[in-house]
């Protein structure tokens, strides 16, 4: 086959290929006695090997050397593996941050198409009643209503319960001292107790409690946080308390908007201070 066909099967331009064979990562083609250069399947089988190394980061030198290895072996190269190990545990990292990110977005989309909801249907009270809702009031829900009752301040009313009594969780204890914050006298609570209040939006923090109580009665807008529960992490102290810390500080960063964007609502200007 010509060139053109070759760039055209593994996906890169001629002069690329023209490239690898000046610089010595893949071997010189045979040629016509025109001078054409003729290759074979094999060779489509090398560049697209050297191709892929090239994009796992490889420089040009190192990914001829184990593609050449690698099809002599006929499988994978002793050099290879950590560095295929390697990008396997990075591609698994970007599609978390990407998963995360996407459910950000979708936060950040239901925060404003809700507090466009309060605008337009009813002005918003002073302040802005809040209640975040799991499973068992437990670590969830009492982190975010700790936290948003920091950055919120006095245009903020929080509050949180569970669908199931319990006790707050130890590490959500900890982890909120460690941010300045003294929630040794909070309790769990159940959303009984507030059935016969009005709030602006209840916020879900687990699926569970989302199926038992897609709708609440005194809610103007109901929103959903899909965290992951902390407290089914097992190992040591300290990888635990790092659970209920990344916890934490994910609830913090969904925090960030959906403030912004419930004060723009209620007609205020006042940035956050999430930082505090």
């Amino acid at each position: 086959m010509r060139i053109a066909e070759l760039a055209r099967r593994v996906g890169i331009a001629p002069s690329a290929i023209r490239w690898y064979e000046q610089a010595g990562v893949i071997p010189p083609p045979r040629r016509h006695a025109n001078g054409y250069r003729d290759y074979a399947d094999a060779d489509v089988a090398s560049l697209r090997l050297v191709v892929s190394l090239r994009r796992l980061g490889l420089g040009p030198a190192d990914a001829g050397r184990l593609a050449r290895i690698c099809l002599e072996q006929g499988g994978a190269d002793a050099d290879l593996a950590p560095l295929l190990a390697g990008q396997r545990a990075a591609i698994t990292r970007q599609r978390e941050d990407l998963d995360r990110l996407e459910g950000e977005l979708i936060d950040l989309e239901m925060t404003i198409a809700a507090a466009g909801r309060a605008r337009r249907n009813e002005p918003v009270p002073d302040p802005i009643r809040v209640l975040f809702v799991c499973t068992h009031n437990s670590a969830r829900s009492q982190l975010a209503e700790a936290l948003l009752g920091r950055y919120g301040g006095p245009d903020f009313e929080v509050h949180s319960a569970g669908t199931e009594e319990t006790r707050v969780n130890p590490y959500a204890i900890r982890v909120l001292a460690e941010a300045g914050i003294d929630w040794s006298e909070a309790r769990s609570k159940v959303i009984t107790e507030f059935l016969d209040r009005r709030f602006d939006y209840v916020i879900t923090v687990c699926d569970r409690a989302r199926e038992t109580c897609p709708v609440f009665p005194g809610s103007t807008n109901t929103l959903h946080w899909g965290l992951d529960d902390p407290s089914e992490v097992e190992g040591t102290d300290e990888e635990r308390l790092a659970a209920f810390r990344r916890t934490e500080q994910e609830i913090a960063a969904r925090l960030r908007p959906f403030i912004e964007v419930a004060l723009r609502a209620a007609g205020r200007t006042r940035a956050p201070a999430l930082d505090a």
